[in-house]
């Protein structure tokens, strides 16, 4: 008896047998990326929802990616900060610390470095301290910088000076002004975001900031003591800042 020819369907489970062993041997790789997208994505909310003023840089100091936290310190969107240098906004008070910050990242160290700086916004002037964390995914990859700005409206101290009570003036730049004004008109979060071009979260970090250096528990108490200290003009409605000089 003549043996039977191959079935003409061979050929077509052979290549799809083939194609099913290329796909198990791919879908350990997908996984992997997408995990890794999907980690990405938390750390991207994360971010941005941090009440912390950071930025990711490069190690010349060049933005970017800077939270709605820092974007509000400066009045604006935190993508209009992309492609800035983060040492064109934050003056470092000692040009020795930074030197010292610079030769560390030449040598491949990976510590935490505080650098005090000064800057002003809303015609206000400002120190603080930034916060160098070098970051990357290995010992011999160039890492990225991340900026922490820390201390936010805290004056510079001589030595030995102790800390003092939290500042409880009323000295608020235009933003935080502008803020609290439409607060007091009954404005919610995200419509203040929206007459300001603000973040919803830009306008609660100004509002956090507000009501943690006056001790004020809640949006109506911090309303109430911007116009104790004179911050809103008491006679105006809607509501307006007061005198810049209050």
């Amino acid at each position: 008896m003549a043996e039977c020819a191959d079935s003409p369907d061979e050929p077509r489970r052979a290549a799809a047998d083939l194609r099913a062993d290329a796909t198990d041997e791919q879908e350990p790789g997908r996984a992997r990326c997408d995990e890794a997208i999907a980690w990405r994505n938390r750390f991207l909310m994360l971010f941005d929802r941090m009440p912390l003023a950071m930025a990711l840089c490069r190690t010349d100091g060049e933005i970017l990616l800077a939270n709605p936290a820092l974007g509000a310190e400066w009045g604006r969107p935190a993508g209009r900060l992309t492609g800035r240098n983060v040492l064109e906004l934050f003056h470092p008070r000692a040009s020795a610390q930074l030197e010292r910050i610079a030769e560390a990242l030449r040598v491949g160290r990976r510590s935490r470095y505080p650098l005090a700086v000064g800057w002003t916004s809303g015609g206000e002037d400002r120190h603080g301290e930034l916060t160098v964390d070098p970051v990357s995914e290995g010992s011999h990859a160039v890492p990225a910088l991340l900026v922490v700005l820390r201390s936010v409206d805290a004056a510079p101290r001589e030595a030995g000076e102790q800390d003092g009570p939290l500042r409880e003036d009323g000295e608020v730049g235009p933003v935080g002004r502008r803020v609290l004004a439409l607060a007091a008109a009954g404005l919610t979060t995200a419509a203040i975001a929206k007459a300001m071009g603000l973040t919803v979260d830009g306008v609660n970090y100004h509002v956090t900031r507000l009501s943690r250096r006056w001790r004020t528990p809640n949006r109506t108490a911090l309303v109430a003591k911007a116009y104790a200290l004179g911050v809103l003009s008491p006679g105006a409605w809607p509501p307006a800042p007061g005198p810049a000089d209050a």
